[in-house]
């Protein structure tokens, strides 16, 4: 049996629990998606002979961010079987929850405390909900040679199998990701690989003569 390359989204925080989840992950079920409108109202649509004349229709245009999508299965079939295995105990007990409990962590609000560390709000305790900093922890998503901080905007979990204790061991998790397009190491690195992998396509290309 070939094993898919592994994933991993890690929390980019001094959280407290810290939250980190490695996953199996197949390459082809990664969804990447851009859109741009158009405003003709702002610039007037005129004829153009130059790409410097291009560029200035080209202005009316603007991106959204990129969003990535996937779905990654949680299994512990493999650790139940496995008496030997680590987390065969955890697995006996509680199957994929604390999977299950990583990823809707990294999509529920933190609030700051003390020393810089961050804890979920629904336990920050003491305080209302207007009173206190409430923020999404950016997330480092990595896969191959790929590391994207992007904010986690969508999860679905599909409970698909379970203990006698109802613990689910088996469940698929579908997530969607946004990617923070801004100036930070990560997408820096990114911006740069894919210029560099954009030149090496121009090999591709037919030559003129």
């Amino acid at each position: 049996m070939i094993k898919t390359a592994k994933g991993m989204l890690v929390e980019y925080a001094l959280s407290i629990p810290p939250l980190a989840l490695e996953f199996e992950l197949n390459p082809e079920s990664i969804t990447r998606t851009r859109t741009a409108s158009f405003d003709a109202s702002a610039v007037p649509i005129t004829d153009f002979l130059t790409p410097g004349e291009a560029n200035r229709i080209g202005q009316a245009t603007s991106a959204g961010a990129e969003t990535i999508s996937f779905e990654i299965l949680l299994d512990a079939t493999d650790k139940l079987s496995d008496r030997n295995h680590l987390m065969h105990k955890v697995a006996l007990a509680v199957g994929v929850e604390p999977e299950i409990a990583t990823l809707r962590s990294m999509l529920e609000p933190k609030v700051s405390g003390t020393g810089g560390f961050q804890v979920m709000s629904s336990i920050a305790g003491g305080m209302r909900a207007h009173e206190h900093d409430e923020h999404l922890s950016i997330l480092l998503f990595v896969w191959s040679s790929h590391v994207l901080p992007v904010f986690m905007t969508s999860l679905t979990v599909v409970e698909q199998a379970h203990l006698p204790t109802l613990s689910p061991y088996r469940a698929k998790a579908n997530i969607t990701l946004t990617v923070l397009e801004s100036t930070n190491p990560f997408y820096n690195k990114e911006q740069h690989q894919r210029m560099k992998l954009s030149g090496l396509n121009l090999l591709n290309l037919p030559l003129p003569f």
